[in-house]
């Protein structure tokens, strides 16, 4: 930041207090843009009924940062830096009231728009004393003693103004436009004979760049962690003030095959798929957790998404043995489909007739999941195959009447 010098003795300067001033306003300005940007921001500002309730409403303190220039006219005896850029914010220390009419026909309302903008502008117009060296106890009033007022405030604050809508059928979303070099904030909609207004009158407009949190309300990184399973998939909301996720979806895992007699091949892993997505807070998301593959009844392994951002396909059933003989293991699992990493489950393993001996087909590992680990048994013992480990890896086959091992299901991380 820019500071001034003085002397002893040296003869003071009007530009040395204007000086300070600016330097310490463009100081200030280049803090909020590394820290907000250079698109506007609101902060406060609220907006809510009177009371006791009325036909007006009252938008609180607050404050607005917009993109400008430095100084659009000159500053006391400082000239202007119209091509000067600078974050600038405007303040609003008290609160403004606006009083809204109902439109005069029945089933119609009114959309009324509440827009704001930053106010430059010079104020506290005074006759100042100024010093007269003929007779230095007798100043002069006004500069040259001409009388004149003089502005001595150059003030920023938030300018607020209200458009109406022309009278529209009831439910109807149509408003006026936001003007040029102004930004929306709040709709009021009144209809006909509404005689106090209410919470629910008054609509926050979407697009709205009001900060939604404070410095102690920011964790670095990744402090949260939603956790679902098959038991617990539904629909999830983004919380307040998060704009990012990352998103982790295991898909259910492949059913070992029966033995049949002989020996089944190993159930496929579940595909898996990891990504971070840009979102905006209030978002919903439908959360889909597949559950594994279930030999004995025929139940195929599951999907899993989130919402269409992510999604994984289950893992396929290894094959059946046959009496004397063996079972193939299930070709490479499903594979993820998302925009970011994508791993395709491991392969079921093939079973194997080692004479007096089977040995069951392995089931294939999902992504950090481990499969169902091989059985084996002699002739045509009946050995049911071990089920996968959670999650999403696949089953290992069956031996002799045994029943394969059941694929484990998917799962969903959410962090933020």
């Amino acid at each position: 930041m820019d500071r001034q010098i003085v002397y002893p003795g040296s003869i003071p300067l009007d530009t040395d207090l204007l000086n300070v001033q600016r330097n310490t306003m463009v100081a200030l300005g280049y803090l909020a843009q590394a820290v907000l940007g250079t698109t506007s921001v609101a902060d406060g500002l609220v907006c809510g009924p009177t009371q006791p309730a009325s036909m007006s409403v009252s938008v609180g303190p607050g404050s607005m940062t917009q993109f400008g220039a430095i100084d659009t006219l000159p500053y006391g005896s400082l000239s202007a830096l119209p091509t000067a850029p600078l974050v600038r914010m405007g303040i609003n220390t008290g609160s403004t009231i606006f009083s809204f009419v109902p439109p005069p026909s029945a089933g119609q309302i009114i959309n009324y728009l509440i827009q704001a903008s930053l106010l430059e502008a010079d104020g506290g117009a005074t006759v100042l004393p100024y010093y007269n060296a003929a007779m230095p106890g007798q100043p002069f009033s006004g500069a040259g003693n001409n009388g004149a007022a003089q502005m001595t405030l150059r003030q920023q604050s938030v300018q607020l103004a209200v458009k109406a809508s022309a009278p529209l059928a009831a439910g109807s979303l149509s408003l006026p436009p936001v003007d040029a070099g102004w930004i929306g904030l709040y709709v009021i909609t009144v209809a006909c004979g509404q005689t106090v207004l209410a919470a629910g009158n008054i609509t926050t407009l979407p697009t709205a760049p009001f900060l939604n949190w404070k410095m102690p309300q920011l964790t670095p990184g990744t402090h949260n962690l939603a956790v679902f399973r098959p038991n617990n998939q539904g629909n999830w909301a983004v919380p307040a003030g998060v704009g990012a996720l990352r998103v982790r979806v295991w898909a259910g895992g492949g059913a070992g095959g029966g033995g049949l007699g002989g020996a089944g091949g190993g159930g496929a892993g579940g595909g898996y798929s990891e990504g971070y997505y840009l979102v905006s807070p209030g978002q919903t998301f439908a959360v889909v957790v597949g559950n594994g593959g279930i030999g004995a009844s025929n139940v195929s392994a599951q999907a899993s998404s989130f919402g269409g951002l992510a999604s994984t396909v289950g893992g396929a059933a290894g094959s059946g043995g046959s009496s004397g003989g063996v079972g193939l293991g299930a070709g490479a699992g499903g594979a993820g489909g998302s925009s970011g990493l994508s791993v395709a489950g491991s392969a079921g393993g093939d079973a194997l007739n080692l004479g007096s001996v089977f040995l069951s087909g392995a089931g294939g590992g999902s992504f950090g999941g481990a499969g169902g680990l091989a059985v084996g048994g002699a002739g045509t013992a009946s050995v049911n195959g071990r089920n996968g480990i959670a999650p999403g890896s696949g089953g290992s086959g069956g031996i002799g009447g045994g029943a394969g091992g059941q694929g484990a299901p998917g799962l969903v991380l959410v962090e933020w």
